[in-house]
């Protein structure tokens, strides 16, 4: 019987690569209005490649490019980039259809509901408390909780840890295969693939279970609940 759900974050509540996308293309016209010689597509893909590099959460991708590029901070460009980034992340920043209602639906049951985020845990917070979901988690992991990301057991066990439950009371929600679906089931927790936030063109999931909305989330798990397959 299912007493818990665990989410991942980016990706799976909200479009985080949407956002991140639009993000860097209005920094990017900041920083050619603010002088930078670069054509805005080379500028995209330079600061992509950084991001591929670092990961996707590097904080500091701004100084990185720019002394890559000009050999130098120029505080001018800088500054621009910054501004126009977090503009980028106000009109971007928004959750996929039907997440608040479906939380409420899980939580009005009687069911923990978790957040499970490779995410530093500034930037997983920030997020959740822009969107009003931080309210409705009792528990909130991230990167620095473990040290580790996920496929690897640990976040996952600190999860079940701190519900105190065993792994078969729980599901996982999450949208990377490689990550979230294998991760989970290796310490033998239920998986739900989101379908609708996967960004690699996974053809097969792993997951125990496929949604393309999350509202599709709900009959699933009381599915669970009365302990049917």
């Amino acid at each position: 019987m299912i007493r818990a759900v665990i989410f991942d974050l980016d990706n799976t509540l909200t479009d985080f690569m949407r956002m991140k996308e639009v993000s860097i293309e209005a920094a990017i016209e900041e920083m050619i209005d603010a002088g930078l010689p670069m054509a805005a597509e080379l500028a995209k893909r330079k600061l992509f490649e950084i991001y591929d590099r670092e990961g996707i959460e590097d904080q500091r991708v701004f100084d990185k490019f720019l002394e890559e590029e000009l050999g130098e901070i120029d505080p001018k460009i800088h500054t621009a980039a910054v501004l126009g980034y977090r503009r980028g992340r106000e009109y971007t920043l928004v959750l996929y259809p039907h997440v608040k209602k479906t939380l409420l639906n899980l939580a009005r049951r009687g069911l923990k509901l978790v957040i499970l985020s490779d995410a530093p845990r500034y930037q997983a917070w920030s997020r959740l408390c822009y969107l009003g979901l931080q309210h409705f988690f009792d528990h909130v992991i991230t990167f620095e909780d473990t040290r580790v990301r996920k496929p690897d057991p640990a976040p996952f066990k600190k999860a079940i840890d701190l519900l105190d439950m065993k792994p078969e009371e729980v599901v996982m929600v999450g949208d990377w295969p490689e990550r979230d679906m294998v991760g989970a089931s290796g310490v033998g927790i239920k998986t739900v693939y989101a379908k609708y936030g996967d960004t690699s063109g996974a053809t097969i999931s792993g997951g125990d279970f496929e949604i393309d909305d999350i509202s599709q989330l709900v009959p699933i798990v009381e599915q669970l609940m009365e302990g049917a397959d």
